[in-house]
Order: structure tokens, then sequence, then C-alpha cells
């Protein structure tokens, strides 16, 4: 079972060690967020990859996406749980309710296949997500034809980009004990592991 930390294993470095575009990318949260976010501390420690991370999400979580931003948010958050990712939990369900998905769909998320909450096409893209995510599960080609009914050739290549995308960053969060910050007022499930066992504690905290 994970703990929940107050730090993570490792920390970041003090702003001015960093050079001039991680400073910028940290100024530009601090000014959303009204802090650096701890992620982005430590990616910034490797500059370059740090860059060319934030410039791939840009390119996925963008405006013209032919996803919509509430499902992206909701794949988001649910890769986190499977993930033991208690800031990303915190910070994208924080997102999804910005995006107007419903409080009552972070609350069932681990139970989507039979919450009327979730819409067919949410449902899809929820179990592509997991069977993406669990190293136990694959994508067979059953649940290819069910993700083909809801989503274009485009969309679908989308979505697994931003799945990969949300893997590497959550796998990133977790293993360094990445603690959640607080950025989501609701209870969400808590990281799961894909046997059920639930992890740390429900993300709280002011949005």
């Amino acid at each position: 079972m994970m703990t929940a930390v107050a730090e993570p294993r490792i920390a970041g470095h003090p702003a001015a060690r960093y050079p001039w575009y991680v400073r910028l990318i940290l100024w530009l949260q601090r000014r959303k967020y009204g802090r650096a976010l701890e992620p982005a501390l430590l990616w910034g420690r490797i500059p370059r990859a740090f860059l060319m991370l934030t410039l791939l999400y840009r390119s996925l979580d963008r405006k013209s996406s032919p996803l919509e931003p509430a499902l992206r948010s909701l794949v988001q958050v649910r890769i986190s749980q499977i993930n033991w990712c208690a800031f990303c939990v915190d910070l994208n369900s924080a997102a999804a309710l910005e995006r107007h998905a419903a409080a009552g769909q972070l609350s069932a998320l681990s139970q989507y296949e039979n919450s009327f909450v979730f819409s067919e096409r949410e449902r899809a893209a929820l179990a592509y997500a997991e069977a993406v995510t669990d190293p136990a599960r694959r994508v067979d080609d059953a649940m290819f034809v069910r993700l083909r009914q809801h989503f274009s050739e485009q969309e679908i290549i989308e979505l697994t980009a931003l799945i990969a995308f949300q893997n590497m960053s959550s796998k990133f969060n977790s293993a360094l004990a990445v603690p959640s910050s607080g950025f989501c007022a609701l209870p969400t499930d808590a990281p799961q592991h894909p046997d059920g066992a639930a992890g740390a504690p429900k993300a709280r905290g002011p949005l």
C-alpha cells in the first residue's frame, strides 16, 4: 500500500539553478497555480527533456484536439489512480471539474463500466486506457472494435498518445513519491492498483 508523504523523495533545485526557459515555465505555473509544481521542479533537473515534455503535453492538450476536454481529464485521472500517483489524481481531478466533468464521475471513476453517469464513448475510452496501462492486460481486437464504434482513427491516435504521456508522467511522480498538492476540493477514488486495492488518501483541498 502506498504511504502518503509530505515531500518527494528527491528535491528540486533552487530556481536560480535552472536555465531561463525552465524558469519561464515555472513562472507561468506560479501565475496559474500560485506555486511551481513539484514535478516541474524535478523534470527541470533535465532541462531539455522538461522543455520537450512540456511542448508534447501542450500539443496533446490543446483547444483544437478532437477529444473533448472533460474526457481527456477523466482518462488522465483513471490512469493516475492505477499508477498510484496522488499528485496526478489531484491535479487532473481539479482540471476535470474546471472542464465541466460531473463530480459524480470522479467519485465513480473506478466503477465506470456500471455507472450511469458515463456515456458509452467515455466507457470505451476508459476501458482502453485501463488496458494500455495495466501490464496484466492487453488491447485485444474486441476492445479495438468497441473503440472504433465511438472514435475516429485520428481520435484513437490522439487518445493513445495521451494515455502514453499520462503513464509516463504518473509513473515518474509515483516513483519519486510526489504528494498531492490539494488542488481538488472534492473526494475522488484513491490511487488504485489494477487489482482493486486502495492506495493513498483521497485528494482534498481548495481549488
